[in-house]
């Protein structure tokens, strides 16, 4: 009677929400990398859809899977950062869920929303490193952690070795860059101390094309620096559209706002 007492109370027991209790896939930006970079190899063009800034709109996030989905054309999917809205472990493992049921392969940054509670943990858990990069046709993508606040500047974020490494790591397998980030240059949780010197250490990447970040809740294209390096900046998913880049091996790109 004792036994089925306790088995029974211990079937109510509800984990705190910053509990790291991870289940389902893990290290999902590696095994979408391997993906991409296969799927990729020997194209002249790859397309991308980018969001970000999912937070809590979920429904807005199954409706944008169902239309990269219906739509076709697209190689992969790049989430920019705020995953989730409080760093709660079921967050990530909801937009994880969600993504999961795309078509294509995709990658995920973390954000400062991303960072809060164990947020840090939980994300490197079921996404991997906070810095990364991947070969997409011969376009390189440089992945970056940029919510430099959210480390109390207490770590080297944005991470300049990390971006010099890349200058030479995977040499020859590439032609050009695209740099993607959560927050950009000028944003609140941005170490602006070292913009300038950020933006000359993303000058150094291979042909650097362009720049796309999230964080603003609303879709710019700015040339922030003057050089006519342009940061696109992506909306939130509550806004109910994405944008689409088609990049070519020699640097040229355009894209589009597309709703859905």
């Amino acid at each position: 009677m004792l036994a089925t007492a306790a088995l029974t109370s211990c079937e109510l027991i509800d984990y705190h929400p910053y509990d790291v209790r991870i289940t389902g896939p893990t290290d999902v930006n590696a095994t979408n990398i391997a993906r991409i970079e296969a799927a990729c190899r020997g194209k002249q063009q790859v397309r991308v859809a980018v969001i970000g800034d999912s937070h809590r709109w979920y429904d807005e996030l199954k409706l944008f899977v169902k239309a990269v989905n219906a739509r076709g054309g697209i190689d992969f999917v790049i989430h920019d950062g705020d995953l989730s809205e409080y760093g709660y472990t079921q967050e990530f493992l909801w937009t994880r869920d969600y993504l999961d049921e795309l078509s294509v392969p995709y990658v995920a940054l973390i954000g400062n929303h991303d960072c809060l509670g164990t947020g840090r943990n939980t994300y490197r858990a079921v996404f991997g490193d906070a810095d990364f990069a991947f070969v997409a046709g011969r376009v390189k993508f440089v992945c970056l952690n940029t919510n430099a606040l959210e480390y109390d500047y207490s770590d080297p974020i944005p991470d300049f070795n990390f971006i010099a490494s890349q200058i030479t790591s995977q040499a020859g397998e590439f032609d050009c860059t695209v740099g993607v980030m959560h927050a950009r240059p000028g944003d609140d949780v941005f170490n602006n101390n070292v913009a300038t010197v950020f933006h000359e250490y993303m000058l150094r990447l291979p042909q650097l094309a362009c720049c796309i970040n999230g964080h603003g809740h609303s879709m710019r294209h700015d040339d922030l620096m003057g050089d006519g390096v342009i940061y696109h900046q992506t909306g939130s998913l509550n806004d109910r559209a994405y944008m689409l880049f088609t990049f070519n091996n020699d640097g040229t790109y355009s894209y589009e706002e597309v709703a859905f």
